[in-house]
């Protein structure tokens, strides 16, 4: 169940062979290679250079490792750069952003696409039928860099044909865009502009379809790669390595390719990613919030239809954020057992040696840079690796009993028209998470219009455009439904319903949305009812006949409920958030049993998992026995056992 990455190209030929036993001595089945490997392969055009890759794979096989292949478009050699310029992607300030890093392409180039088919068929062609091969990986991190937005040429020919095919003729788009306002209006396709660069702010519902069109570029994209690979190496598995807080293009999408979905995980770096307060950033430096990871794991689980791998695991301090503190002693040990308990099949760490040069020469790895000398994350991997020899193979997933309804659109909509500044959606969907979580509770993410059949609970902490099988697959939950502010509140236009917000949901939860109010630091409004606490950053006024749980003090609705169906017309954080969703569990009838803020509980089929993030001893109610860890859990420890059975 453990895997790394490795860079046969980075390291003597005379290291490969020993670097191979060595991996499979530290407890290592599985090692990915290739995925930026262009310029090796083919350092000019059509001069082809296999030897290398040839003998890694052989070697790396006969040592007993399985191997996962990259497809090497993540980073297209200088060679090709130089002969079709108009490759490199453009950013919103019309400036090229070229050769010299990677992921230096756009989608929307008919060159590119020419030029990643030809070098994937290659590939696929010398190598889908290698006997150590056992999956594909295609790219490396789609949007990595924000480059999933693209303003050039190139983009804007691919968007206006885009266009024809989605609104047929220019009085549809027209009228889809409201373009009527401010004599936007245009009479053929060819007179559509890229939405940046203007005066003021660009019309929001082609800012939309530019955002959607980049998405499907990608989902398209990715799809040809892997339906190469499947008509020439049969019998292997695909997937795509995701990031975390990304969410630039639909990973729904891009999933449907795939036979299983994977993303990199770095928890300590996605600390100065993520909006935390400077409290909470301090707090979390070494470990990373006891939820990054596993949101991620629970995220990328249902992406990937139950399956899904850790790629690249954080293994020790990393060189990309604004500060790269070194993980506390455990950390490694803790986040590779919770992303099992959360369902990997694989733990892949990033990466077997640090290199000592280059952009990532400040990242660890597994080794010492250009020694056979573990890390301290390597020790750690090590300790975890014969610790998973004692538990055996590990169990499926249950269905948890609460689902989280994921939108990638609703993101992109809310940085389009944010309204308030800080309305971020993820961070929204983070905190009902993390408040779920801290009740010891399971948690499955899935996509709108899924089917919600046997969950007890449904968040959906916002959802701007309600499509109809999103509606109607609500409309059959039977289990509590809790709607956050502004779910319903744009058509696929990015236009307000026409029954005002929450549209399609209005008969639901027997409300309106009449009007809506941003909140800046400091104005909050105090909550009243069977919810008490106060309203921050967003407010929806509402009318509704259905019954008020909680009142604002100015009287006005704050907590709906119509049958199974609960409306939030309010961004709630901390206490008053908690009680909303302690409110909601009860009235699901699901038993849960609060933990501290450091503490979390996961169970996989029978095996129940508990970690420790924070600085204090935790004491399990549970007797066990215990196959790792005991009663009391240390900080940065984590304890497995036995029970019963998975509710």
């Amino acid at each position: 169940m453990l895997g790394v990455c490795y860079y046969p190209e980075h390291w003597p030929e005379r290291f490969w062979k020993r670097d191979a036993e060595r991996m499979m001595a530290l407890g290592i089945r599985h090692v990915r290679i290739g995925e930026f490997a262009w310029s090796r392969l083919e350092p000019a055009r059509g001069q082809f250079d296999f030897g290398w890759l040839d003998r890694a794979m052989d070697i790396l096989h006969a040592a007993g490792l399985k191997i996962v292949l990259g497809t090497p478009t993540a980073t297209p050699p200088k060679w090709l750069m130089d002969e079709y310029p108009e490759i490199a992607p453009v950013d919103d300030q019309g400036r090229v952003r070229g050769f010299g890093s990677r992921r230096h392409y756009s989608f929307s180039s008919d060159v590119w696409w020419k030029e990643s088919t030809r070098i994937v068929e290659i590939v696929a062609t010398r190598y889908g039928q290698h006997p150590g091969l056992e999956g594909w990986q295609t790219d490396n991190e789609y949007g990595c860099h924000d480059t999933t937005l693209s303003w050039g040429p190139e983009d804007l020919k691919a968007f206006r044909r885009w266009l024809r095919l989605r609104y047929q003729s220019p009085e549809q788009l027209n009228e889809a865009w409201g373009s009527v306002f401010w004599s936007m209006e245009v009479q053929s396709f060819d007179e559509v502009t890229l939405p940046n660069l203007t005066v003021t702010e660009p019309n929001p519902a082609a800012r939309l379809d530019f955002w959607r069109f980049h998405s499907d570029q990608i989902a398209a994209y990715d799809r040809m790669q892997c339906d190469i690979i499947r008509a020439r190496s049969p019998g292997r598995w695909i997937t795509h390595n995701f990031m975390g807080f990304v969410n630039d293009f639909d990973h729904w999408k891009v999933a449907e390719n795939l036979d299983l979905a994977s993303w990199d995980s770095y928890p300590i770096g996605f600390v100065e990613k993520f909006p935390f307060t400077e409290e909470e950033r301090t707090r979390w430096a070494e470990t990373s919030h006891p939820d990054i990871a596993a949101f991620h794991h629970d995220l990328y689980r249902g992406v990937g239809r139950g399956r899904f791998w850790v790629m690249e695991q954080q293994p020790g301090p990393v060189n990309w954020a604004p500060w790269n503190p070194v993980p506390k002693p455990g950390m490694v040990r803790l986040w590779t057992m919770e992303a099992l308990a959360h369902g990997a099949d694989v733990v892949s760490y990033f990466r077997w040696r640090q290199a000592p040069f280059a952009q990532e020469q400040m990242h660890a790895g597994l080794n010492l840079p250009g020694l056979d000398e573990l890390s301290t994350g390597g020790r750690e991997a090590e300790q975890v690796a014969g610790e998973l020899a004692r538990i055996g193979s590990l169990p499926e997933s249950a269905k948890a009993p609460v689902a989280i309804v994921y939108d990638y659109e609703t993101y992109w909509s809310l940085m389009i028209q944010p309204q308030g500044k800080d309305f971020r959606y993820e961070e929204l969907a983070f905190r009902w998470y993390e408040a779920v979580r801290r009740l010891g509770l399971d948690v499955d993410f899935v996509a709108p219009g899924a089917s919600l059949s046997g969950y007890r609970l449904v968040l959906v902490p916002c959802l701007m455009h309600v499509s109809e099988a999103a509606r109607t697959a609500f409309e059959k939950a039977d289990g509590v439904v809790l709607y956050g502010p502004r779910t319903g509140s744009r058509t696929r236009n990015f236009a307000i319903p026409e029954n005002l917000p929450p549209g399609p949901l209005m008969d639901l939860v027997g409300l309106r949305v009449t009007q809506v109010a941003s909140l800046r630091p400091g104005l909050a409004h105090a909550i009243k009812g069977a919810i008490e606490g106060e309203a921050v950053r967003w407010r929806d006024h509402v009318e509704t006949s259905s019954e008020v749980l909680a009142h604002f003090a100015d009287g006005g609705p704050a907590i709906v409920r119509h049958e199974n169906h609960l409306y939030a017309a309010a961004w709630t954080e901390g206490d008053t958030l908690a009680a909303l969703i302690r409110h909601c569990v009860e009235q699901a009838g699901i038993s849960a049993t609060a933990v501290p803020d450091a503490v979390r509980i996961r169970r996989r089929g029978p095996l129940a998992f508990a970690f420790n993030y924070g600085l204090e001893p935790y004491v399990l109610a549970e007797e066990g026995p215990f196959l790792i860890g005991e009663k009391t859990l240390m900080p940065q420890s984590l304890a497995v056992w036995r029970v019963a059975a998975a509710d």
